[in-house]
């Protein structure tokens, strides 16, 4: 398929290919898995009791259609605005392209924020440090990095999701080696399906970070063979993590000490070891940055692209020419995120966010749909019934989110 339109910034310079298919992969886990864990288990195992694990398996499952859309459209139309790219291009409706990408700004804006105050309070927590003065400095140290170049960010990122993933690593050793709960014991309980079906919204949050992978698809090598195979793969290695963290708290921990804690995986730790977790809090802090730099990226580049279809926006157009970053959008996300992260709550954040991206979700499904008639043939491909099945499982989980009482 032809590009739809011309790359390249507003007048700047065009964004700089730097990015292989290993710091793209990494960028994607360090989204889903980010700070979420700390807190996504115990919400998981309060809804669902011992069946949290299953809510996981099913919002992976859930997730892999629209996955598998987003690969195919990245590789389609590898533009920085990703999503309203694909809906403009495969429904021709310009409006909902500015809405779905006003969406995901804001929807990143929000994420970053509430992640970084929940990294502050774990960093506070293990060093006399004034919160007011460590979201500002974190905030604006992030948003450095982030200009600096996508190369050095995700690089940076991909030493976080390292550090990430080797504490979870030792929390799932510490809750198999544990001695389990008399709930494991027993036989399963019925499924309770309202209580599934929360846990299942709740865990859907945890997969949410594909969408932000195909923004750098401007910055990536060869997208057509790299987009598909990164987003497939961290999809992948994320579910695995999650089910198995899942399993290892539901083992170790009961069920309403995990849903009444802010830090389940640290109760995870000390029943299995008995000694203190407060290294995880240190790897909650890294978590968090992660998060929050991976946001300020995600959301500054799809400022950059729908400058390209909205001259109200052209000012975010400008890439600079010595780091080949988007520097007005990267500034204005990363002011807006430390501006956030003091007046925003965070309580309802991964229910508000994934009601609003499962829509958005079902809309770039429906825009591939459209797609696949404009230009049936395209090395990389789908069969054309999954973007229907996309649109289905979205609105499905959707409608399901409000029978369980969530919204």
């Amino acid at each position: 398929m032809a590009m739809p339109m011309a790359l390249g910034g507003g007048g700047g310079a065009p964004l700089k290919r730097r990015i292989g298919t290993v710091l793209l992969t990494a960028y994607g886990v360090g989204i889903m898995v980010g700070a979420g864990i700390y807190v996504l288990t115990g919400a998981a195992a309060g809804a669902a009791g011992m069946w949290a694990p299953l809510a996981f398996v099913l919002a992976g499952l859930v997730a892999i259609p629209s996955a598998l859309s987003f690969a195919e459209l990245s590789a389609r139309i590898p533009e920085a605005a990703g999503d309203s790219s694909y809906v403009e291009v495969g429904l021709g409706l310009h409006w909902l392209a500015l809405v779905v990408g006003a969406i995901n700004v804001v929807a990143g804006t929000v994420a970053a924020a509430a992640v970084l105050r929940g990294g502050v309070g774990y960093l506070v927590s293990i060093a006399d440090i004034p919160f007011d003065w460590a979201v500002i400095g974190l905030g604006l140290a992030l948003t450095g990095v982030a200009l600096v170049g996508v190369l050095e960010s995700l690089a940076f990122a991909a030493v976080l999701t390292l550090v990430e993933v080797s504490g979870l690593a030792l929390v799932i050793f510490a809750g198999f080696t544990a001695a389990p709960v008399a709930d494991w014991s027993m036989p399963l309980p019925e499924i309770e399906g309202p209580g599934l079906a929360a846990a299942t919204i709740f865990a859907f949050f945890a997969f949410i970070g594909f969408d932000d992978m195909v923004n750098m698809a401007e910055e990536t090598h060869d997208p057509q063979r790299n987009m598909p195979r990164a987003i497939l793969l961290a999809l992948a290695i994320t579910a695995l993590l999650y089910t198995l963290v899942s399993l290892a708290a539901v083992r170790a921990v009961p069920r309403e000490v995990l849903a009444g804690s802010e830090r389940p995986l640290a109760l995870v730790w000390e029943s299995g070891m008995g000694s203190s977790a407060v290294f995880l809090s240190a790897i909650a802090v890294a978590a968090a940055l992660n998060g929050v730099l991976a946001q300020i990226v995600m959301a500054s580049r799809v400022l950059f692209g729908l400058s390209r279809r909205s001259p109200m926006l052209a000012v975010f157009g400008h890439a600079s020419k010595r780091f080949g970053t988007p520097m007005v959008g990267t500034l204005v996300v990363g002011a807006a995120v430390i501006a956030s992260a003091f007046t925003l709550p965070v309580a309802t954040l991964a229910e508000v966010t994934t009601l609003a991206l499962l829509i958005v979700f079902a809309v770039v499904n429906a825009a591939l749909i459209g797609v696949k008639r404009k230009a049936p043939d395209f090395p990389f491909r789908t069969p054309g019934w999954m973007p229907w099945l996309g649109v289905i499982a979205c609105l499905a989980t959707f409608v399901a989110s409000f029978a369980g009482g969530l919204a």
